[in-house]
């Protein structure tokens, strides 16, 4: 069996294999305790929570996307009643490099789903980081020489289960992978207020097209760090969401290439904006998934770009 050969830089470059995650047996909708974010919590509550069948149809958009680009699309194996739609999740490709991650313990058999595509790697890339290292791909933002991760540094870490990077992932990072320069920035947390609460990096903060971004203030809870990215990137570069754009998930979008992204039909400043900067816009309907708390970006886990 032909290796992946895994090579993943940064988020925009020419995407050719991708693992994304499937809805088909979503299970019933789960309890208002076993709700993992404040947003699917609301939903569970207003009896608003999406049907798997919606999930289905807005999963199979991408996948055909993907198919028009002639990307070669990997998906998990099918587990009865399980939530497999967000594979960002459970593993991430710095570089050459695929690293499974450490994610909340009752989700471990997502990781099961897609051995048989680590399998197809070669062993010495792939990597577990230690147990005491919480860490999910959602938090973590290749940018050429730059890993940007997002963390929760606050002492109140383990009373959040939307904090989902700790401080010793930052560390493990800068260990790991000691030629690259590794940015954390400190995450806005709340369990119960889905407009105030950034799950991830990429609920706030997603580079896109050439040297543009788009970024979300609220996310970040310290202004320096908001500061260091706009500064980054340049002012005139970054595309500014607003809490309830924040809210609709507008940074979780996909590129497949700098010039061609995958968003949501909805979102109608940002599909402005980024065709006003000769982007490509492939839209499709993710709002019901997107009620999760998660969007494309959540739901693809990339092996190869160029």
């Amino acid at each position: 069996m032909e290796k992946i050969n895994l090579h993943v830089t940064d988020e925009t470059s020419r995407l050719r294999s991708v693992v994304l995650g499937t809805a088909r047996s979503n299970g019933p909708v789960p309890s208002v305790e076993d709700a993992y974010d404040p947003k699917s919590r609301e939903h569970i509550i207003a009896g608003t929570y999406p049907s798997n069948e919606d999930m289905i149809n807005e999963m199979e958009a991408v996948a055909a996307v993907f198919e028009k680009y002639d990307v070669q699309v990997f998906r998990p194996e099918q587990i009865e009643d399980c939530n497999q739609i967000f594979t960002r999740d459970i593993g991430f490709v710095i570089d050459n490099m695929f690293v499974k991650a450490n994610i909340l313990p009752d989700r471990e058999e997502e990781l099961d789903a897609i051995q048989y595509i680590v399998d197809q790697m070669h062993p010495d890339n792939v990597i577990r980081p230690p147990e005491e290292v919480h860490i999910e791909g959602g938090d973590v933002m290749l940018y050429g020489d730059y890993i940007f991760v997002g963390t929760y540094r606050g002492k109140d870490y383990s009373d959040h289960i939307i904090a989902r990077t700790n401080v010793e992932a930052v560390a493990w990072l800068k260990e790991t992978f000691p030629h690259k320069k590794v940015v954390s920035f400190n995450l806005r947390k709340d369990n119960l207020d889905p407009y105030n609460n950034a799950l991830h990096l990429d609920c706030c903060f997603q580079p896109v097209g050439d040297g543009k971004c788009i970024l979300h203030r609220n996310g970040f809870l310290q202004e320096e760090e908001y500061q260091y990215l706009v500064d980054f990137f340049g002012r005139k570069n970054c595309f500014e969401i607003t809490q309830e754009e924040m809210y609709h998930m507008n940074s979780n979008i996909f590129s497949i290439a700098p010039d061609v992204v995958v968003s949501e039909k909805n979102f109608t400043r940002l599909n402005a904006w980024l065709r006003s900067h000769g982007i490509t816009v492939e839209e499709v309907p993710y709002a019901e998934i997107s009620k999760q708390e998660g969007l494309l970006r959540c739901s693809t886990l990339p092996l190869i770009r160029d």
